[in-house]
């Protein structure tokens, strides 16, 4: 796969339960509750998950909605994940969107067709683990 085709961000660990990722021109705090050990500067990294769902859906219905020339006054997507050990059971999306009642159903759909982060959890996702030791 070409670089142009791949994506990638990069996380450093920054003590106890915090690290910093760069995703493009950004850095982005991530750390755990003090609850459990961290310090609660930046969301969890389940948080940055949903997120990504959360935002994704969110963006694809805008582009859907305009690629069809539906008027849209407002989209707001919750996605909620339910936890089954150290892994999200489901993730619920609850999108609700003020546009013609009509389009609704359709401009769902086709959102759910160009999303990238639905798309991929729904697919057979292969996850590669590759460890490398940091030498000095």
């Amino acid at each position: 796969m070409s670089a142009n085709h791949e994506r990638s961000v990069v996380s450093e660990w920054r003590g106890g339960l915090s690290c910093e990722v760069q995703a493009g021109r950004f850095t982005l705090l991530v750390d755990e509750p003090e609850s459990v050990g961290g310090t609660d500067l930046g969301p969890q990294p389940t948080e940055l998950f949903l997120s990504s769902i959360a935002s994704c859906f969110t963006l694809a219905l805008a582009f859907s909605a305009r690629n069809r020339s539906i008027t849209v006054d407002a989209i707001k997507v919750t996605a909620t994940g339910v936890y089954d050990g150290p892994r999200f059971r489901a993730v619920r999306i609850d999108a609700r969107v003020a546009c013609d009642p009509a389009a609704l159903d359709g401009l769902i759909r086709q959102a759910e067709r160009v999303c990238y982060i639905t798309n991929t959890l729904k697919s057979d996702l292969d996850l590669i683990i590759a460890p490398q030791l940091i030498t000095a």
